[in-house]
């Protein structure tokens, strides 16, 4: 992905789709920090019709649905209405310093009996619902849980504005508005997506992206070595690499959920960012 004058491109130089909202503060802005949200409601396309109409008195630079599709409605240094009364590291009025993505996703659940339902009553199946605790609570409950592919993009979002801009920190709406949000919720790997700020600092080339649907990832380099705890790394996961040695490479786990994990992949399944 690349930014051209303030516009989101993709990888083939294909802009994506603009919707411009009305939204919007007149000026420009210097943005400093990288917001994600959640929608709480339905389709990306509703998000953005809604986004769109003067009487929401609402907006995001960026709409991401569920299947990754990306919808831009104001330039990124152009003031969207996202944050409402908020404060971070000093600074008040985020819409004002920052750009904010909003994620195609209902966020808490209610079960009755064995059925999950969103706050508009929209079923949410098992396996599409992540049972947490929120920072900001201290209990229990569902949460819709991210796709993958949604994910992805998210994270690549984050990696070119964070790069473009030179942002200085990820955050969610719940970490500058508490109290009164919840988004994005504990089902977005927020700690993974403010981890690529540090990782912007590797050497051109050693930031990459994992290409296989899943990448185990060892304690040696070679299929004798063990596994390393945690599980495969999906793909999408970004990875810092640290040495290579007969078709391995020796990585950092950039998006791991705050931990850090190092261990030895196979190179061939890398591509630099």
């Amino acid at each position: 992905m690349d930014v051209k004058r303030h516009r989101l491109h993709l990888d083939d130089g294909t802009p994506v789709p603009f919707r411009r909202s009305p939204n919007q503060s007149t000026g420009t802005i210097t943005p400093r920090f990288l917001v994600f949200h959640y929608t709480a409601g339905g389709s990306a396309e509703s998000t953005i019709n809604w986004l769109c109409d003067k009487r929401a008195k609402a907006s995001a630079h960026l709409v991401v649905g569920r299947d990754g599709s990306i919808t831009q409605l104001v330039d990124f240094n152009r003031k969207a209405w996202h944050a409402g009364a908020s404060t971070w590291r000093g600074v008040t009025g985020l819409n004002s310093h920052s750009i904010g993505i909003e994620l195609a996703n209902v966020g808490p659940l209610q079960k009755t009996g064995e059925i999950w339902r969103s706050a508009w009553g929209n079923t949410i199946a098992d396996h599409q619902v992540v049972v947490a605790t929120h920072p900001h609570e201290n209990h229990e409950r569902g949460w819709e849980a991210y796709p993958a592919e949604q994910l992805r993009v998210a994270r690549q979002l984050a990696l070119t504005l964070v790069t473009k801009y030179g942002l200085e920190e990820v955050v969610g709406h719940q970490d500058i508005a508490p109290g009164r949000k919840l988004d994005p919720g504990p089902a977005f790997p927020l700690d993974g997506m403010a981890a690529l700020v540090r990782g912007r600092g590797a050497e051109e080339g050693d930031l990459k992206s994992v290409t296989a649907s899943l990448l185990n990832i060892r304690t040696g380099p070679g299929t004798d070595f063990d596994k390393v705890d945690g599980g495969p790394l999906p793909e999408g996961t970004f990875v810092k690499g640290l040495a290579q040695a007969d078709g391995w490479q020796y990585v950092e786990v950039i998006d791991d959920g705050g931990t850090t994990r190092r261990g030895w992949v196979v190179s061939r399944y890398l591509r630099p960012v």
